[in-house]
């Protein structure tokens, strides 16, 4: 059973203009001790999702679907029992850390809170965890008495992290955790979480508008892009071998060292995503496509598997993505799928 299984989430917004839609049926499993990556451009729906795997969202959003936490539905819980998931099962290490931390408080009081909340230390042993916390994030435990102004930025993205581990979930959710960062700083911040997942052996989710920085630290990716997931599989083959054009672009727009010709921006990507109030008919991405037929204009397409002989979709090795070039040459949409009637599709082999 994997540790996280998330099975048609879907979040809806409600507005003056009526109820608009920021995720959209996503999908996605998580085993313990894996990393999986979630990328995409700003407002594609990667931090709605991952504030509403714990139910952080404000009231105005409407969660549906099921989020499971070790078989146990996260949208059902309790307020009670959602307490005591929050920080112990599952942590978020949120995107800013200058903002998420309360910045009149001591860092040792805000890491040692955690454990006081959920009773499992006294407060001298939480104060003595907090030191030792700070210690095993990189930082000296005297940092325990000063305040967040008195830290850098990958300082305070540290005690974030210490904060996180506090009290030992299973599941850490960690929204763009290098941002604002130099790329010094972002090394060492990355490195020191992919050491950390490997000695607790911590599910990790990890959101990103970066495809490289999420290729070389997740075990998975799943790239959204108006609420929906596009493509999903292993990271090198996503980012290496991307089948939907919007991956592609993704992956193309970091230059390669030593390839001037790498360093032009992506062909045909131009213009922003939709506004989620007004979505495009048939496919989101076909407005900016460049391979798009006009089908695309009228017709969504599911994930499909790109390679049918590694099975079927939801797979654990698979590698899928919904785009009209994947799905193979006949093949017809499922009874109730969200496909329309239209002109056959290309094999994936045509499309390079």
């Amino acid at each position: 059973m994997s540790l996280l299984q998330l099975r048609d989430v879907a979040v809806t917004y409600r507005a003056a203009s009526g109820e608009v839609p920021a995720v959209r049926g996503v999908s996605l499993a998580l085993p313990a001790g894996q990393a999986l990556g979630v990328a995409g451009e700003s407002g594609s729906g990667k931090s709605t999702l991952a504030m509403a795997l714990l139910r952080l969202l404000p009231r105005d959003a409407r969660v549906t679907g099921e989020i499971l936490l070790d078989g146990e539905d996260v949208l059902g819980m309790k307020w009670g029992r959602l307490r005591a998931v929050r920080w112990a099962s599952a942590s978020v290490v949120f995107q800013g850390a200058q903002h998420a931390l309360n910045p009149v408080r001591r860092i040792g009081e805000q890491i040692a809170e955690p454990l006081l909340v959920h009773g499992m230390a006294t407060a001298a042993e939480a104060r003595r965890k907090a030191g030792e916390l700070l210690e095993h994030v990189g930082l000296p435990a005297w940092r325990a008495r000063g305040y967040p102004h008195e830290l850098s930025g990958g300082q305070r993205q540290r005690v974030m992290i210490a904060m996180a581990l506090a009290c030992s979930p299973r599941l850490i959710v960690a929204d763009e955790p290098t941002t604002a960062l130099d790329v010094m700083i972002q090394a060492q911040v990355l490195a020191l979480i992919r050491s950390l997942i490997a000695e607790h052996d911590i599910g990790l989710i990890m959101i990103s508008h970066d495809l490289s920085v999420l290729a070389s630290m997740c075990d998975r990716l799943a790239v959204m892009y108006a609420g929906r997931v596009v493509e999903s599989g292993p990271s090198r083959e996503v980012f290496q071998s991307a089948r939907h054009p919007y991956s592609r672009a993704l992956s193309e727009a970091f230059p390669t060292v030593g390839d001037p010709a790498s360093r032009m921006a992506p062909k045909g990507l131009g213009g922003d995503p939709p506004d989620p109030a007004h979505l495009p008919a048939g496919c989101s991405f076909h407005p900016r496509c460049p391979v798009s037929l006009p089908s695309c204009a009228s017709r969504d397409v599911e994930l499909w598997p790109v390679d049918e002989s590694r099975g079927e979709a939801d797979s654990p090795n698979a590698h899928t993505a919904a785009c009209v070039h994947v799905r193979p040459e006949g093949v017809q949409p499922a009874e109730g799928g969200g496909d329309h009637d239209g002109p056959a599709v290309q094999p994936a082999e045509e499309v390079r």
